[in-house]
């Protein structure tokens, strides 16, 4: 008797587990698509105006100013 209470309770466990699961598709429409924003380039905004040169520059330039040892001498 205590092993039969025993197994419907562990059923009873794992019902209510896997009940709990939820589905984590997006819709049978949107299956496997990207559903935010596109992306844009880190270069297209007001400050560097679609040059990539100009915005390459300007990571170069934080770059040397972060160097300890170059702020230091």
């Amino acid at each position: 008797m205590r092993r039969v209470a025993l197994l419907v309770s562990a059923g009873i466990a794992v019902f209510m587990l896997a009940a709990c699961e939820k589905s984590q598709v997006a819709g049978p429409d949107k299956q496997g698509r990207y559903q935010g924003k596109n992306d844009t380039a880190p270069w297209d905004n007001e400050q560097f105006k679609g040059d990539r040169n100009a915005w390459e520059k300007a990571l170069k330039e934080r770059a040397l100013s972060q160097n300890e040892y170059r702020r230091t001498n």
